[in-house]
């Protein structure tokens, strides 16, 4: 039990950065608008915040400054696929790759550069034997994205604006007859996830591994995407499915640690082969796919036409 607590704790850190920016892009796709760029606003995110941390000081202004680059290019994403009518997915791509060469050539002056976060715990449940350390000692970060997690899940099921976001992903142009702006909706998700985005990118430098390393997001802007999918666009199983590739993440570690008699290379593919069988196994059933998939992805909505 002693040593089933730290593995808890590091799943649980392993899993945030990917249930904060899956959230986001769960959001973004019930609104009908699928954004690739993920992986490339986490780096953008993660830099920003770690610049902004090291020269002030403050991880609140860090985590602020990762949300509001994260914001920005979903903005421009938002006004190119939403307002131009350019291609979802291609400009995701350009974004992501845009991230990719301008984290690292930003972070060129923060290479080797560490920080030391505080440490954090609940008052009286972090003394409880195996469960204080395994869940009660976490950045408010780690318990924040929970709470988003139910609040996300809240507001798509049981407000009006979120059904209002869903109708949006389902069918626009009923949306639109019925008097709603489509494409301010649309900007609205995108922009959120922006923010989540920017934020998981920020946890990723300042509490994860707090310092910078050229493209320290590693593929998890993808797992994200792919969460969603695995998720069937539900909040709570996105919420499941971030802690399982936390999991395996930090279980190829704790392998590596043990000696297992496995290249260390092979081990390091798990999550992204764990991934990949996930998504063959949905692809399986197309029809189950279908129910849940939001109608409108990835297309286009122009009032004017």
């Amino acid at each position: 039990m002693d040593a089933l607590a730290p593995l808890i704790a590091s799943a649980l850190i392993a899993g945030t950065p990917l249930m904060l920016a899956g959230l986001g892009l769960l959001v973004n796709e019930r609104s009908g608008v699928i954004n690739l760029g993920s992986e490339g606003m986490m780096l953008m995110g993660a830099i920003t915040a770690f610049a902004t941390t090291v020269g002030t000081g403050s991880f609140f202004l860090g985590f602020i400054t990762g949300a509001l680059v994260g914001m920005l290019m979903a903005g421009f994403f938002g006004w190119l696929t939403i307002w131009l009518g350019a291609n979802q997915v291609a400009t995701g791509l350009a974004l992501s790759l845009f991230g990719l060469g301008a984290s690292a050539y930003l972070g060129l002056p923060y290479a080797g550069e560490s920080l030391l976060p505080p440490r954090f715990g609940i008052p009286f449940l972090q003394d409880i034997p195996v469960l204080g350390q395994a869940l009660f000692r976490h950045h408010p970060m780690v318990y924040g994205a929970v709470l988003l997690c139910a609040a996300v899940a809240w507001f798509l099921g049981r407000t009006r604006h979120g059904l209002i976001l869903r109708a949006v992903g389902e069918s626009p142009s009923s949306a639109h007859s019925l008097g709603y702006d489509v494409r301010r909706i649309r900007l609205a998700a995108v922009l959120f996830g922006g923010i989540c985005c920017g934020l998981a990118g920020a946890f990723m430098s300042l509490v994860y591994t707090p310092l910078w390393v050229e493209g320290m997001v590693a593929g998890r802007g993808w797992i994200a995407l792919a969460l969603t999918t695995f998720a069937t666009w539900r909040p709570f199983r996105v919420m499941v499915g971030a802690y399982l590739f936390g999991g395996i993440t930090i279980l190829t570690y704790h392998m590596q640690a043990l000696g297992v008699p496995i290249a260390s290379q092979l081990l390091s593919m798990l999550p992204y082969i764990a991934t990949i069988v996930v998504l063959v196994l949905i692809s399986r059933n197309a029809t189950w796919i279908r129910l849940n998939m939001p109608a409108s992805l990835g297309k286009n909505f122009n009032p004017n036409v």
